[in-house]
């Protein structure tokens, strides 16, 4: 099995990214999963056409894209990306799209096909801090989530997609206080989801409480 694991470069204000970080010290296999990791760019649509590059090149059996999502506490797998860019900031080629849709032949939002619920099961007994997300925003994350999607649901039906978000470093919050994770902690953590998502490849995600009230 093959797995497309890919980290956004830095963007606005920040000179990291927690997920490029820790995607770079990955393992190159997780439970006989061949990982490969794959920097793109905080950019609307050109994120998706290096991605779709890649799948042609590699054909992975999985894509799973790793996002910043400063202000949350935990690691976040995402429920569902939406057909609609609305950018707060500009990505990093200074485009900032309101109330663009994606893509006119396009669902009016896709579901993750990793096992959401099953990821955050495996993460909060290893007392890693994760919830299910049911908003991947409205930047390149949500961007990219339902560019590959799409890609896979039209070229590549038998290839599976999702995204995981992971919190900031704690050198990020020194002049902005917030929540944040150490690198060490982000990377077991997507080594535990990784594994996870093998280990329920073509499996139904577990049935549990995964909601919440806003």
């Amino acid at each position: 099995m093959k797995l497309l694991v890919t980290a956004f470069n830095p963007f606005g204000q920040d000179t990291k990214n927690p997920a490029l970080e820790a995607v770079h010290l990955l393992k190159d296999t997780i439970n006989d999963a061949e990982i490969i990791k794959l920097e793109i760019p905080t950019v609307f649509n050109q994120s998706a056409d290096v991605v779709a590059k890649v799948i042609e090149q590699e054909f992975p059996d999985i894509v799973v894209h790793i996002g910043q999502a400063g202000g949350r506490f935990g690691i976040t797998p995402e429920r569902v990306a939406i057909n609609l860019d609305d950018a707060l900031i500009p990505d990093n080629a200074g485009q900032q799209p309101i109330d663009r849709i994606i893509k006119a032949d396009g669902q009016a939002a896709y579901f993750s096909q990793l096992p959401i619920k099953a990821i955050v099961e495996s993460l909060n007994e290893h007392t890693i801090p994760a919830s299910v997300s049911n908003s991947a925003g409205t930047f390149v994350c949500n961007h990219i989530m339902y560019q590959t999607l799409y890609l896979c649901q039209k070229q590549y039906p038998n290839i599976q997609s999702g995204f995981i978000h992971v919190p900031y470093l704690p050198e990020q919050t020194l002049k902005r206080p917030a929540p944040s994770m150490s690198l060490d902690m982000i990377v077991e953590g997507l080594e535990i989801a990784l594994a996870t998502i093998v280990s329920y490849h073509n499996q139904v995600d577990d049935r549990i409480i995964g909601g919440s009230l806003h």
